[in-house]
């Protein structure tokens, strides 16, 4: 079973696992409703390298993605959060007792893009759909500061969090 630790542990950790040349993967995401695309994603990366950490999106960033904001200090305080269901604390729970994952940051006082550079996993793996041809080019600069292999695996089709509570309202309409 895998830990939730913190980005300060996590990176010690990271020199250790240097000197000794094991491989490090990095994932990263909200799994708000984890669902078999999630677990697919996780399972690939970890016949990539020896350890494989997820970092999990704070609430505050999903709730700005959900509201359509470009920052977490954007979402108006009148307007209820749509994301995420399951607090952070939460989702890295469930994350480190998944098999495929040895160690899982919440992402609160950091951004990925702060944080990937610090941290510099060996591999850096991301799902994304099959005909995406724009990068993303905060993410791609920290990926590139962190000098780290990027392997993009496509989206499993019809699983998605959003498909998920549309099926949710469906069932309750």
């Amino acid at each position: 079973m895998g830990q939730v630790v913190s980005q300060a542990e996590l990176i010690l950790r990271r020199g250790e696992w240097k000197r000794n040349g094991e491989g490090v993967v990095c994932a990263s995401g909200g799994f708000d409703l984890l669902h078999p695309g999630h677990i697919r994603l996780l399972d690939q990366a970890r016949a990539l390298g020896a350890v494989v950490v997820v970092a999990v999106e704070s609430d505050a960033t999903l709730r700005s993605a959900s509201n359509g904001t470009s920052s977490p200090t954007d979402v108006p305080k009148d307007r209820p959060a749509s994301r995420p269901i399951t607090p952070s604390a939460e989702r890295a729970e469930i994350l480190a007792a998944l098999a495929a994952v040895d160690y899982v940051v919440e992402l609160v006082d950091a951004s990925l893009e702060d944080f990937l550079p610090r941290f510099a996993p060996d591999v850096f793996v991301r799902g994304r759909p099959a005909n995406v041809s724009e990068e993303n080019s905060r993410q791609d600069a920290a990926l590139a500061r962190a000098a780290c292999k990027i392997v993009d695996f496509p989206l499993e089709p019809g699983y998605s969090t959003t498909r998920l509570l549309e099926r949710i309202a469906e069932f309750h309409s």
